[in-house]
């Protein structure tokens, strides 16, 4: 058959997400980095829809729910973030397609736009999740798909059943089968500890590594109820969905930082797993092996539309971490010179996007020390983006030049000196220059402040 059809299976804790997790996200690099990777597959296939199944859905003990609304929206605000706010087409034609097709195979189906209390259109947290990472923007139609408690071999089949009705329509679908695994993996877990949890997580890891998604239904029963999993389904589904695909299963990361595990893995023909992960490879970290990491790029962008067309660059659609807020520093070199530095230490923006294009311009042309740049100087310009996490008060004991940058303040006076800057190699230099940066004093009582950066070149 055609390779009309790739996979992901994807975990969904919130607090991955930039805007729930905050700092805490560092804990699941491993995780962010592979749905960067899942990204890179969507896009490089270009589904016609994203059918997504989720096991936070609502369910019915008898057959599967499918969402056929012709809109589906949710954001994160039950865990503390309006954003991500998703707003995305429906794809009702193949809903209905997926729910005669299970039909016809004798498996029970609701489609949720028949019933209120199943709230047709609204996305759960196990759907926006995955999709913060793979589709922010709303590019491509989704349909939502439930579990249900239907034997797992029921749940292959319904995968079989989904591929029919995509295939009778002519769609090319992205599968994203949304599960996190045990929830039992250390003491103090979110549901408890059970040493059954680790022993299921490694047949899942050993199972989906080798893309055997058969092998999945014949887990034991009890130990996948010690583990309380909540993603079996979805990759059975996942599995009977795939069956005759001309694809490859490659299984990305494992972790369980908070006693839940997180699996994520790509499926789909060799030629496109080979170009989402090299692409991917060359951004790890957020920056390029052979270009600009995306803020620098995105500065640059700004300067040059403005310094050469007097116009302000949109970033209207920004994903991902420039999507977030924070302060950000936009600093300009030629020869090893500075040519200009401009900042904010909190947000002021919508989005971190728009922090640096506007930081870009103003260092581009009104540091108060320099003359605006000039056409002919864009060609060398070295730069670099200095975004801020939050201060924190902090004593001259707890200062380090290297590691921290520092905030000195004295009534309304504030003067910020970035950390790791060369020839700046004591606290005491570093203080005295913020200090002279704000019109401070050299006698006069201060408020210090200490803050981390990641810088971008």
């Amino acid at each position: 058959m055609t390779a009309d059809v790739i996979g992901i299976i994807a975990p969904h804790p919130p607090i991955m997400v930039l805007e729930v997790g905050g700092r805490d996200v560092e804990l699941v690099d491993d995780s962010t980095r592979a749905m960067d990777v899942a990204r890179r597959l969507v896009e490089a296939f270009d589904p016609d829809t994203i059918v997504l199944m989720s096991p936070h859905a609502p369910l019915v003990a008898d057959g599967f729910l499918v969402d056929d609304s012709e809109h589906l929206e949710g954001d994160l605000g039950q865990f503390g973030a309006i954003r991500p706010h998703l707003s995305l087409s429906g794809d009702p034609a193949l809903a209905v397609a997926i729910a005669d097709e299970a039909r016809d195979a004798d498996i029970g189906v609701v489609l949720r736009s028949t019933h209120v209390r199943l709230s047709p259109g609204t996305l759960d947290h196990a759907a926006i999740v995955p999709l913060s990472f793979i589709d922010r923007t709303g590019r491509w139609p989704m349909v939502e798909l439930s579990l249900s408690w239907l034997s797992l071999s029921v749940h292959r089949e319904f995968g079989v059943a989904i591929r029919r009705a995509a295939q009778r329509l002519g769609r090319r679908v992205a599968f994203i089968a949304s599960g996190d695994c045990s929830h039992r993996l250390l003491p103090g877990a979110p549901a408890g500890y059970d040493p059954r949890g680790a022993e299921f997580d490694q047949l899942l890891v050993s199972y989906i590594g080798a893309g055997d998604y058969r092998a999945l239904e014949h887990i034991s029963p009890a130990l996948v109820e010690g583990a309380g999993e909540c993603g079996l389904r979805s990759f059975i589904t996942l599995g009977g969905f795939l069956e005759g695909a001309l694809t490859e299963t490659r299984l990305l990361s494992y972790e369980g930082p908070w006693g839940v595990g997180y699996i994520t893995a790509v499926v789909g023909p060799t030629a496109l797993l080979d170009r989402a992960m090299t692409d991917a490879a060359g951004h790890k970290g957020g920056h390029r092996s052979d270009d600009e990491s995306e803020p620098v790029a995105l500065a640059r962008r700004a300067i040059d539309a403005y310094v050469r067309e007097s116009r302000v660059i949109d970033e209207e659609y920004a994903e991902g971490f420039l999507a977030t807020r924070a302060g950000a520093f936009v600093s300009l070199h030629r020869s090893g010179d500075l040519r200009g530095c401009i900042g904010t230490i909190g947000p002021t923006r919508a989005t971190l996007a728009d922090e640096v294009i506007h930081n870009a311009i103003q260092a581009a042309t009104a540091d108060p020390r320099f003359p605006p740049l000039a056409p002919e100087e864009l060609g060398d310009l070295e730069i670099s983006v200095d975004v801020l996490h939050e201060p924190e008060a902090a004593s001259m004991a707890e200062l380090d030049p290297k590691r921290f940058g520092v905030i000195v303040s004295a009534d309304w006076r504030r003067g910020l000196l970035l950390p790791d800057l060369e020839g700046v190699d004591t606290t005491e230099l570093q203080v005295s220059i913020a200090m002279r940066k704000a019109g401070i004093g050299p006698r006069e009582r201060v408020k210090l402040e200490r803050f981390r950066v990641d810088r971008y070149y």
